[in-house]
């Protein structure tokens, strides 16, 4: 059986999350008369301040470098516009993608990769930092907007998607595996784990895994574009390439002569139009092979229902090693990574040799706690900074900040 969604919309298949029979909310709440569970999840996010602060987070190139590169809050909206217009195609619940896609990067440090690598590395004796656990940790605990609960108190099926961005996280054993196989859980999960069971030895949900399938085609098209357009990357280099190299050649015999900045927002589109398009149909084809007569189907399956054909996944990887062998790597990108990565870093022993030196909100009641309380409040702090806040926090302790750019 299906149900309307509503204007515009296609039946919702019987594999999707059915926002009428959510699991609920761990703090329980009436329901609303005028959203479902995951429209309400989704406002929270927006309005949420962790979501704000997104606006002046690295993607790749930070704030100084230009208005028109990415940010995190950019990236985020991409995803959201390519995991709404899956979930549609696969008819699933376009609400709970759309609300995944924008909680996704929410526990991002500032500085983008470097942060996170950096403060994993300051946090190694703590129980380690991890982006997708603190983006739990803000939703569960961090944001304190609402008088009867710290957190948003999301749905269960949006925090299951949150944690499984990337798969399960345990055998059913309850050991890690994949990434995770031989390590401990991340500190958020665990932590969260003894008050709520998010399956995390399951699949997610299908509409999980189109927000994080989503995530993958939009940095890998506005990555090139940035990169084209802060001249690391070129036209030439992208031949080598082939799924780009396609793509040139065509705009060449379509368009000769093009200019520049058309034929980078050309390159854009059909890189994601024709990732977006191979993901339907071989998702299509997953879910015709597993058959799945409702949504804890899709999470007891072997492997992802939502994924690349074998021959797209492989031209992804391709363009992937291309992107960080030319420009993740490249020479101007690395030396500010470097920059950034002192700034984390004296930031965290700054703070964790004096808690007195953060806000008060934040470095009150940490006398005479043990040192892993101390650090993880102060990783807290400053995973939520952006990054021109690091950088005025980081010129108010040290003499010797970074002049970025």
């Amino acid at each position: 059986m299906v149900k309307t969604l509503g204007y515009g919309a296609q039946p919702r298949a019987d594999y999707a999350v059915d926002p009428e029979h959510s699991l609920g909310r761990l703090m329980p709440e009436a329901d609303s008369a005028t959203r479902t569970p995951f429209q309400r999840d989704r406002d929270r996010i927006i309005h949420s301040a962790a979501f704000r602060r997104l606006k002046h987070k690295t993607q790749v190139f930070v704030y100084h470098e230009g208005d028109h590169f990415r940010t995190r809050l950019t990236h985020t909206i991409e995803v959201s516009q390519i995991a709404r217009s899956l979930a549609r195609a696969l008819r699933l619940d376009e609400d709970l993608a759309e609300c995944l896609a924008l909680a996704h990067d929410l526990g991002h440090t500032p500085f983008g990769h470097e942060g996170e690598d950096v403060m994993h590395v300051c946090m190694a004796g703590y129980g380690g930092f991890d982006h997708n656990a603190q983006s739990l940790r803000i939703v569960t605990d961090l944001e304190r907007r609402y008088a009867e609960f710290d957190g948003l108190n999301l749905a269960w099926e949006t925090l299951e998607g949150l944690v499984k961005h990337n798969g399960p996280l345990t055998d059913r054993s309850g050991a890690p595996c994949g990434k995770l196989a031989g390590q401990p859980l991340p500190f958020a999960v665990r932590e969260y784990a003894k008050q709520q069971d998010l399956l995390l030895w399951s699949w997610p949900s299908a509409e999980a895994q189109v927000a994080a399938i989503a995530d993958d085609i939009a940095y890998d098209a506005h990555d090139l574009d940035d990169g084209l357009r802060a001249g690391l990357l070129t036209f030439e280099a992208m031949k080598e390439v082939p799924y780009l190299k396609r793509i040139l050649d065509e705009l060449e015999l379509k368009y000769p002569g093009l200019e520049d900045a058309r034929r980078i927002h050309e390159i854009g589109r059909r890189c994601i139009t024709g990732m977006v398009e191979d993901v339907i149909a071989e998702s299509i084809s997953r879910i015709e092979q597993l058959s799945p007569k409702k949504s804890g189907d899709i999470r007891e399956a072997n492997g992802p229902v939502i994924a690349f054909s074998t021959e797209m996944a492989r031209e992804e990887r391709e363009l992937k090693e291309f992107l960080f062998a030319n420009l993740y790597r490249h020479h101007s990108v690395l030396e500010v990574r470097k920059q950034v990565a002192k700034v984390v870093r004296d930031l965290f022993h700054g703070y964790f040799e004096a808690p007195d030196r953060m806000p008060e909100a934040w470095g009150e009641g940490l006398k005479g706690e043990k040192d892993e309380v101390v650090a993880r409040r102060v990783c807290d702090f400053i995973a939520g900074m952006t990054d021109r806040y690091a950088i005025d926090e980081h010129r108010r302790l040290f003499d010797d900040t970074p002049e970025l750019g």
